[in-house]
């Protein structure tokens, strides 16, 4: 039986500071900061859409407002580095420190366990291809996909993947490669001996439990209070292990279980989770944002039923194609589809809804300034909001004082 009981109100305002909501912003952002965001929710989820920006670049954005995009690039893939890419929450942006926690899984997936089906198939029936590809990475890297002379164009029941492609992938799985760095957007890959500090190679690899448990920690502590589900999903673990793992920090006294009312499931709170009076922030979100992207816990939080419409035929869209949850202190207060014009030099409010719980009035002068901030922050000249969603209006006229 639970020992502590929380009311939704004050779950949502430990998980909103365990991710780093309400902490005062610094003036000047740099790399440091940017780390202490890592510290805090763990990953970041990378994405390729770039229609605003790539949602591994919002984040931070969320919770620090206008740093340099070029600090984080140089801590993911610059000469001195301190973060790695693997599949964390899908693939991921991780605190190098945290690399022996995931061995297990590159393991795993080396045995063609815990990687989805036809990839690890193709790594049985094409062994000695990989192998291949594992040979010119290392006698050639750092080197793209595009790079690789061997394989050809695939299609149909490979997604048009060329070979060498999958054999990249298979091989970044078992953490046989690893990001060096990026071209654009274009991943190069070389072997984690050459790509990461030694340092950090050196590491003693924990047992498979005990990595779990720290990942299990740290999604605790990146939630503030979770559930079982929740805990399993931020680090995409098997449902009994993260069972066996909760009882074993339970034990421990690192998870304190806890009846959230509403909830009706068993929850638990990491045990060093402050638990705030009052929790004053604003933020737009991005769609893959660690505070959001588990969408049955944003709507336990926060009463935010949530989906991503991106695949969804336009004609059929409720809220838009990029869809950012705004922030408001405690509570989710609007969606707002946003577009960077890049051409134009414009951010495009395509669409913006509040929330049956807020007032126009009262969201839209902490929107503006929030739409404001990071049209500069893109680079972008000015903020243009078109007549759809209902907040249009109100949000026209906050922006048309400026």
């Amino acid at each position: 039986m639970a020992a502590e009981t929380l009311t939704t109100l004050q779950a949502r305002r430990i998980a909103l500071l365990a991710q780093g909501f309400g902490d005062r912003r610094p003036a000047a952002p740099g790399r440091s900061h940017l780390m202490r965001v890592f510290d805090r929710v763990g990953l970041f989820q990378i994405d390729s859409v770039n229609v605003l920006a790539r949602s591994h670049y919002l984040p931070p954005f969320a919770r620090l407002g206008a740093y340099g995009q070029a600090d984080l690039e140089g801590l993911a893939w610059g000469p001195r580095k301190r973060l790695f890419e693997y599949w964390g929450h899908e693939a991921s942006l991780i605190p190098l420190e945290l690399h022996p926690l995931f061995r297990w899984r590159m393991a795993r997936a080396e045995a063609g366990v815990g990687i989805y089906s036809g990839l690890a198939r193709f790594g049985r029936e094409k062994r000695a291809f990989v192998e291949h590809v594992l040979d010119e990475i290392a006698r050639r890297g750092p080197m793209s996909a595009g790079e690789l002379e061997a394989g050809e164009k695939g299609a149909g029941g490979w997604w048009g993947w060329s070979d060498s492609k999958r054999a990249l992938e298979w091989l970044f799985w078992a953490g046989l490669v690893t990001t060096k760095t990026r071209r654009g957007f274009e991943r190069l890959y070389d072997l984690p001996e050459r790509a990461l500090p030694s340092s950090v190679v050196g590491l003693p690899t924990p047992s498979v439990e005990e990595a779990q448990r720290g990942l299990v920690a740290i999604a605790a502590r990146a939630m503030g209070v979770a559930t079982e589900t929740d805990l399993r999903d931020y680090f995409r673990m098997d449902p009994a292990e993260t069972r066996a793992r909760i009882a074993e920090l339970t034990e421990e006294g690192v998870l304190i279980p806890v009846e959230v009312k509403g909830w009706g499931r068993p929850a638990w709170r990491h045990a060093d989770a402050p638990k705030p009076r009052k929790v004053a922030a604003s933020a737009l979100l991005s769609p893959f944002d660690s505070l959001v992207w588990r969408r049955e816990r944003a709507e336990r939080l926060f009463g935010f039923r949530y989906r991503i419409e991106i695949y969804v035929p336009a004609e059929k869209r409720l809220f838009g194609y990029y869809v950012l949850p705004f922030l408001q202190d405690e509570r989710l207060t609007a969606r707002v589809d946003l577009k960077a014009d890049r051409q134009a030099g414009v951010l495009r409010v395509q669409a913006s809804h509040t929330e049956d719980h807020a007032r126009p009035e009262a969201v839209a002068p902490v929107l503006a300034a929030n739409l404001r901030e990071m049209a500069a922050w893109l680079g972008l000249s000015d903020v243009a909001v078109r007549s759809s969603g209902g907040l249009d209006r109100a949000l026209k006229a906050e922006l048309g004082r400026s």
